[in-house]
């Protein structure tokens, strides 16, 4: 067995290991967050609302945390967020075990979280390169991933745990806990020296539209934005998982948190298929049909009443995103120079989060009048419709084969290499 070379570098093995401990608190409080909304509030108006507390917060202020890790100590700056989000967290742990939280209590911590991983997310991604040698960032980036699925997959079933035998609370106190691993990871890598070639002239109105110009300049990058925007804008069936699960599917808070990890587990599984080609060619058609795929299985999460079809439905969404998260992230680091990451990061960040945000708010809307099922059945159509209207809008992204000109300044991972990666960790396992 050996030692994947990305965490054999102490600073990023630190950062590395936090972060798995923090994503499982993260994933366990969203998946526990919608669950409480539900039971408070049996309307699905008021799941929408995760998504508009979510959402605003990201649009006005991932353009500034982008600037801000262009321009600013990292590490620092992850230092006061991570703070302030182990805060925010506690705060709606007393709330709740001392029977005082209101669904607006909810809101509006929910709201002041996704302030702060709007200016923690550029600064923690742009942060890696940093912390290791350029050849084993193609690792690095593969391991982050494989970071963030592991708790996607531990996060929602033990929510789901915690919720039917420790009571909500208990899911907020391990999530405000598990910040601190982040915090001591931050702690024991000390300074980290930024070149200053990556420093912009600092967090300005111009040094924001420079990062707008490149990604418009840049149709390919721009194109894999609208794509993710569009998918999980109208297939967030995420948001209406307890409702699917109590009144449709007829299980209970434990099966809820099986159902919420399915597609995580999708998505590792897909990694160890893709981890058996040696390359990858035609890139822009994979990425794309990845995503009908993810329609399709939506639609079939919609329409069927059976918890073991349905499972398996949210897996098939969680592999063909994970297709598709591979391909579109590699296809962006490869073309992105190093002193404009985080304000591509920022931008991205802005696409990726605010559409299943403003895709909750939809699919609440309309299960609200039309019923859950309906919701997620139209999501999935309008996924693959959106998805084909982005096919003609930008012929570009699906002649993409994967080896045009590389315009970043590091190595970064193929498709094929990041799977390798995260299959080879999970037989490890």
């Amino acid at each position: 067995m050996h030692i994947p070379p990305s965490l054999q570098h102490k600073k990023f093995f630190y950062l590395w290991l936090g972060q798995l401990i923090s994503i499982t608190g993260t994933q366990m409080q969203l998946w526990a967050l919608f669950w409480h909304v539900n039971q408070i509030d049996k309307n699905p108006i008021a799941l929408g609302g995760i998504g508009v507390a979510r959402f605003l917060p990201v649009v006005i202020f991932s353009l500034i945390g982008g600037a801000l890790a262009d321009s600013r100590d990292r590490r620092k700056v992850m230092f006061i967020t991570q703070s302030i989000a182990a805060l925010l967290a506690l705060i709606l742990a007393l709330f709740t075990q001392f029977g005082q939280v209101t669904i607006w209590h909810i809101y509006i911590i929910t709201a002041l979280q996704a302030v702060v991983v709007a200016f923690d997310g550029p600064s923690r991604q742009a942060l890696i390169p940093n912390l290791l040698p350029k050849k084993d960032l193609p690792n690095a980036f593969s391991m982050t991933f494989t970071a963030f699925q592991a708790g996607a997959v531990i996060g929602p079933a033990l929510s789901g745990f915690f919720i039917a035998y420790f009571g909500q609370a208990a899911v907020y106190y391990f999530n405000a806990f598990s910040f601190a691993a982040v915090l001591f990871a931050l702690f024991m890598i000390g300074d980290v020296p930024q070149a200053i070639a990556e420093k912009t002239a600092g967090v300005s109105l111009d040094s924001i539209k420079d990062g707008i110009r490149f990604i418009l300049a840049k149709p390919i990058i721009f194109s894999t934005m609208m794509v993710d925007f569009v998918a999980t804008f109208f297939a967030s069936a995420s948001t209406l998982m307890p409702i699917i699960a109590k009144d449709v599917l007829n299980v209970g808070v434990v099966e809820y948190g099986y159902l919420s990890a399915a597609s995580a587990v999708g998505a590792v599984a897909v990694a160890l298929v893709i981890s058996q080609v040696k390359e990858i060619r035609k890139q822009g058609k994979i990425f794309l049909v990845s995503v009908i795929i993810f329609g399709i299985a939506t639609i079939i999460f919609g329409i069927t009443r059976s918890f073991i079809v349905a499972w398996l439905a949210i897996a098939i969404t969680g592999g063909a995103d994970g297709v598709s998260t591979i391909v579109r992230n590699t296809i962006r680091q490869l073309q992105t120079p190093d002193h404009v990451r985080g304000r591509m990061t920022s931008i991205n960040q802005i696409f990726f989060m605010g559409g299943p945000q403003l895709g909750e708010i939809e699919a609440g809307a309309v299960a609200q009048f039309f019923g859950a099922p309906f919701a997620v059945i139209t999501g999935g159509i309008g996924c693959i419709l959106g998805t084909l209207w982005i096919m003609w809008k930008w012929p570009q992204l699906k002649d993409f084969n994967g080896d045009e000109p590389i315009e970043a300044g590091g190595s970064f991972p193929s498709p094929s290499t990041g799977a390798s990666i995260i299959a080879n960790r999970v037989r490890k396992q």
